[in-house]
Parts: C-alpha cells; structure tokens; sequence
C-alpha cells in the first residue's frame, strides 16, 4: 500500500495495465475506497469464459482490492458494469444480485464497443464507503 502523505492510499494488483497505463487497482481517499475498471482477469490469465462468471471473477478481483482495506461487499455504495452485448445483462444482473442483493449500491450498467482485450466481456468498477 502507498500513499501521498495526505491520507491517500493507492494498492495494485500487479495487473501489466496499472503499469503500462499508470493507475492504481484501488484508491482510499478519506471515507471513500474506489475500485479502478477490473477484469475477469488474474495473473495475466483470463479466469471466465461466459458473461455471468466473468461478471463473479470481475466482482471477485474488485471484492479483493476492498479486502486490502479491511472492507467487503457490505461496504459497496456504487458499482459500474461494462459490457460488450446487450444480450449478456440478465447474466451480469444474476451475478450482481447474487453478490450484491442485501446491499443495494447505486448501480450503473453500459453496453459498450469493447475493451483492450478482445475476450473480456465485462468490466466493473466498485466504489466502498468506509465510515462510522
């Protein structure tokens, strides 16, 4: 974990793009812990092949980048999934309630035109509150 001096903290995944693109898996500012785009993506292999288990393996990678800040699932206030094709959203929209139905964060989802890697069918962001 690194920070500014000014109560920032920023932790990676060792993912090739936080280097390459210059960001940080995950950015703690005051009450707030926000999850940078994740991948079903782990070790530089991808994890899923269909759009329900690489929304679980993607949510999963976020969930992990929490865990560096004592935060899990319950803390989540906001999550983002970016998907390549209309037809997957009932599939992502199973796995987001499977992870997320007890805690209802504002949710957005987008089809998008696709991602640096062609495989990827997903991507999600998270953002965790972690105050009193």
């Amino acid at each position: 974990m690194s920070g500014a001096g000014d109560g920032v903290q920023r932790v990676g995944s060792g993912n090739p793009w936080e280097e390459s693109i210059g960001f940080a898996r995950a950015v703690a500012a005051g009450d707030r812990v926000l999850v940078s785009g994740t991948t079903p993506f782990s070790d530089g292999v991808l994890q899923a092949e269909g759009p329900y288990e690489q929304a679980r393996a993607a949510f999963g990678n976020a969930l992990a980048a929490l865990e560096r800040f004592d935060l899990d699932a319950d803390a989540v206030v906001r999550t983002r999934m970016y998907l390549t094709h209309s037809r997957d959203i009932d599939e992502v929209s199973r796995a987001h309630k499977e992870l997320f139905d007890a805690v209802r964060p504002a949710a957005t989802m987008l089809v998008v035109s696709g991602f640096v890697d062609p495989r990827i069918l997903v991507e999600v962001e998270v953002e965790a509150f972690r105050g009193a």
